[in-house]
């Protein structure tokens, strides 16, 4: 999937979030749109970016999150585009970062679930990433999200080719009803041989009102 409108389908805006979404004081911006769809998504209204009530420009954006200079260059903070899934609007994404210059820190929280090409546009722009790899085992990420994991592991290698591995944290989390430990951990293993130095492992919380899938 490739999207090339020049505004950012502006789905929620989070300010003064500390050491949630990256080091200091950070405003997340998430986006309209996902190509996953994940059996326990929080967003699941998010998908279709066409329901967008609001899209900005670049110098909108700008000129909404730089009221936060002071707060970004004394922390080591910034912008974390989110969502649904930003890089998607990789274009966007580099052109805040011409008006924001290289006093704050752009962070993106990613499934890497997008054209190679913009993988490459955004490592060139995007400080710092949070790639969402749900799992690596094929069946266990196709029947989760819906999708094959072939791209995003691409993708991941991909982006350690070109920005290393420090700038690149993976998350790999523990599904109740999809993945067992003993997956979370093989796909740790592999992870570490592709490059991966800077690993998440967590637990899904499921809340009560929520089903798990019948088998699991």
């Amino acid at each position: 999937m490739r999207v090339t409108d020049p505004t950012f389908p502006l789905m929620a805006m989070s300010r003064h979030r500390i050491q949630t979404d990256g080091q200091g004081v950070t405003t997340l911006v998430c986006a309209w749109g996902c190509p996953l769809r994940c059996a326990l998504c929080i967003n699941q209204f998010c998908h279709d970016a066409a329901t967008a009530i609001r899209r900005v420009t670049p110098d909108q954006l700008y000129e909404t999150t730089r009221v936060d200079d002071l707060y970004f260059q004394a922390t080591g903070g910034g912008v974390t585009f989110g969502g649904g899934e930003p890089l998607l609007h990789a274009g966007f994404i580099a052109a805040f970062r011409a008006l924001c210059g290289d006093a704050w820190r752009l962070r993106a929280e990613t499934s890497l679930y997008v054209d190679a090409a913009l993988v490459t546009q955004a490592a060139a722009c995007v400080d710092e990433f949070f790639v969402d790899i749900k799992d690596t085992d094929p069946a266990i990420y196709e029947r989760y999200t819906g999708l094959s994991v072939g791209p995003v592991m691409d993708n991941l290698g991909r982006l350690l080719d070109l920005v290393g591995p420090d700038r690149v944290t993976v998350r790999v989390p523990s599904i109740p009803g999809y993945n067992a430990p003993d997956d979370v951990s093989r796909s740790v293993d592999l992870l570490k041989r592709m490059g991966v130095t800077r690993l998440d492992r967590f637990d899904y919380i499921i809340p009560a009102s929520r089903e798990r899938p019948s088998g699991a």
